[in-house]
């Protein structure tokens, strides 16, 4: 429905940290006409949610979707540990023309498996729009259940899952029952889980080699799996810089600031790229 290669992309700030507008828009085009990415989630972990308020939130959807127009898919982070504020940034983002919403898990509260099921059904009755769950226990603390997911498939807006669970088994079970698209969160595991039934990734180094991961997924759709695996291999030490040193929003910031994109600070409690992460970045991309 959303394509294959999705980019979590960060929220511009001003050197103030005020938000960017123009750069959002500038760098939402970039990343849809240079990297040929299929869709744009924004207010995400990447897009630095946490610090931005419902209002900045609502002007990054408007400005990221008028855009890139029908260029791309616009999906939207609503999810919080609230369902309530979650009903309410879902409502925000449809009037704001996101096509989609990307919904984690409520963070820090530890529901119950009943209480996450609740919470995915009320927040997809809520809108129009078609959702990702996003499963992601090593933030949250709480995964969404095989069990879970499988009853959650039913529910005719709850289309996929951007899954960061790094559980293939349980994974490749609920793409075998379900017709769920899964997304990988985690670049490093964007071919393993393609090549068990994923469609695409929601990456944040996609930013900055998004043509090369849909060269990568075009080599394995074509069945040439050595050039598949060749193209994984030379994006290792992108990977590792990017999600491995710092936070990955500090990370992609530096990375576009050294290429001349619109990005600039990041918000605290983040606190900007260390100079050597900057030399490790400089090194792959200047």
């Amino acid at each position: 429905m959303f394509g294959r290669v999705l980019v979590a992309m960060v929220t511009p700030f001003t050197p103030d940290g005020d938000l960017d507008l123009k750069g959002a828009q500038e760098l939402a085009a970039h990343l849809v006409d240079k990297q040929r990415v299929d869709g744009l989630v924004v207010n995400g972990t990447t897009g630095e949610a946490p610090t931005t308020t419902d209002a900045e939130k609502a002007q990054v959807i408007k400005a990221v979707a008028e855009a890139v127009g029908d260029r791309a898919k616009v999906l939207a982070g609503v999810g919080t540990n609230s369902t309530r504020h979650t009903i309410e940034l879902a409502r925000q983002a449809e009037e704001n023309g996101a096509h989609g919403l990307l919904v984690v898990t409520p963070y820090y509260s530890k529901p119950t498996q009943e209480g996450v099921e609740n919470h995915f059904r009320q927040v997809a009755d809520a809108s129009g729009l078609p959702a990702l769950l996003y499963d992601i226990p090593g933030r949250t603390a709480t995964a969404i259940e095989t069990e879970t997911l499988l009853r959650l498939a039913e529910h005719p807006r709850i289309v996929g899952v951007k899954d960061c669970k790094v559980d293939l088994l349980a994974t490749a079970r609920v793409i075998a029952e379900t017709g769920l698209d899964y997304y990988s969160g985690n670049d490093e595991l964007i071919l393993p889980l393609y090549s068990i039934g994923g469609v695409g990734t929601v990456s944040t180094v996609g930013h900055v080699v998004g043509n090369e991961i849909k060269a990568m997924l075009d080599a394995f759709d074509e069945g040439d799996n050595k050039e598949a695996l060749r193209r994984h291999q030379a994006m290792l030490p992108v990977f590792t810089a990017i999600m491995t040193r710092e936070p990955g929003a500090v990370a992609v910031k530096a990375a576009l600031n050294l290429l001349g994109l619109p990005a600039g600070p990041v918000r605290e409690p983040l606190t900007g790229a260390t100079p050597k992460l900057i030399n490790e970045l400089k090194a792959l991309f200047v």
